[in-house]
């Protein structure tokens, strides 16, 4: 995208085309602008488009070019934290509410693929968090009795089930996730802005928002070539927050993330490997993930950034894992590369900012973007359209505020992944 292979690789390759759009010019007006066209902004967009609110969507590159376009491509359920973490860290009240919302996160994404025809590779088969060792094996258990314990479809599978359903004997076991599957991110992302301009949005990309002014029946919203007038403004740039809402990336210490495709596997080979088409990571620290796309590729990531030394290290370690893992597959070439980066908060859950009164967004989505982004979305139109009062909403209200040593830790993550990724894949 925008002329450069490693940023959306595959996914650019394999998407259906993105819709038209225009670069916004001069003035106008609408009930709502959104600033981002990833997942919750585009789902902001089509559901207040479907309620009759006149929407504008204002995308600083292209549809899908941050995370929602680059992403490993889970449809996963909850957070990374534990579940009975998140009562803990924000109260009875709103863990419980998050809970229910996140759990039921993949349901809604599948709902809204159904509903509009998205044609996004989706699979409904669940996902697998592979145990490494004894203490991942501890890990993943507690993890299914917490949810299993708010009804949650999910089970630990032993060495012999996790090997059936991979293709691989090198876990263990694994936790089933019923509710959970796998699609195309970056054809996602662009059906979602099908669907909100078939719904009535109006779509401009090419189009940063340089700033906003409040006027004396709302607010003014700035691009360099056009303006906007409206009611409410909803923030939707997450990790890749730049201009006027650059607190939001301030807030987040950006973790890289790469992934590899490989040429599509013979069908000998794609009936052993990931048959049923569940998505897997496993519980490392430097994790794997790795699924199968419609053609047959496996698509195999780890932490990282495809750049200077860490594209040769990443590269050559990934050759090392996908053989440790899979020796079936014997020597593959990778047919593409790419990476991005996941905006980490301090206790790895999002977050819910008011800038002004009518200026709202979520945030922090710490590498679960596809379902928290689509059914956020979905919560601020409902809260724009008087049916969800703030009180209400699955998160208390925060200030953004910068983590200490961002700039080092951010340094770090990426030059310790190469590090990790040095050592070689020792599984």
């Amino acid at each position: 995208m925008l002329q450069d292979p490693r940023s959306h690789g595959l996914w650019e390759k394999t998407a259906p085309a993105a819709p038209v759009t225009l670069h916004l010019e001069g003035k106008t007006k609408a009930d709502v602008v959104v600033v981002g066209g990833g997942y919750t902004g585009l789902s902001a967009a089509l559901h207040l488009a479907e309620a009759g609110t006149a929407v504008v969507v204002l995308e600083a590159k292209e549809i899908g070019f941050g995370g929602a376009g680059r992403n490993v491509g889970l449809i996963n359920a909850g957070m990374w934290v534990m579940p009975d973490d998140l009562p803990s860290e924000l109260g009875p009240v709103y863990g419980e509410r998050l809970l229910d919302l996140l759990g039921n996160g993949p349901r809604a994404v599948m709902e809204i693929i159904d509903r509009h025809a998205i044609d996004c590779e989706l699979e409904r088969a669940g996902t697998l968090h592979c145990a490494v060792g004894q203490a991942g094996m501890k890990e993943i258990e507690q993890r299914a009795r917490q949810w299993q314990k708010r009804g949650a479809p999910v089970e630990v599978l032993d060495a012999a089930e996790t090997e059936r359903k991979i293709g691989t004997s090198t876990y263990p076991g694994s936790l089933l996730d019923r509710r959970a599957g796998t699609l195309q991110p970056l054809a996602y992302v662009r059906g979602l802005a099908r669907a909100a301009l078939e719904a009535g949005a109006r779509l401009f990309t090419a189009s940063p928002v340089i700033g906003y002014a409040k006027t004396a029946s709302g607010w003014q919203v700035e691009t360099a070539d056009g303006m906007v007038e409206t009611q409410w403004i909803i923030v939707a740039t997450d990790a890749y927050s730049e201009g006027p809402f650059k607190a939001v990336r301030d807030e987040q210490v950006h973790l890289p993330y790469f992934n590899f495709a490989t040429q599509p596997l013979s069908d000998n080979l794609q009936k052993s490997i990931l048959a049923e088409r569940q998505g897997c990571w496993d519980t490392r620290e430097v994790l794997t993930s790795f699924r199968m796309d419609k053609a047959g590729r496996i698509v195999f990531g780890s932490v990282g950034a495809l750049r200077g030394t860490g594209l040769s290290i990443h590269k050559a370690w990934a050759h090392r894992a996908l053989k440790a893992i899979f020796p079936q597959v014997g020597a593959v070439e990778f047919e593409s590369e790419w990476y991005g980066k996941i905006g980490m908060t301090g206790n790895a859950l999002p977050r819910f900012h008011k800038f002004a009164p009518g200026v709202i967004g979520f945030s922090g989505y710490n590498g679960r973007g596809i379902a928290p982004g689509t059914v956020f979305g979905k919560v601020l139109a409902d809260h724009i359209l008087g049916r969800i009062e703030e009180s209400a909403l699955p998160l208390p209200l925060t200030d953004p505020t910068m983590p200490a040593l961002r700039t080092l830790k951010e340094t770090w993550y990426e030059a310790g992944a190469q590090l990790a990724h040095l050592a070689g894949a020792r599984f």
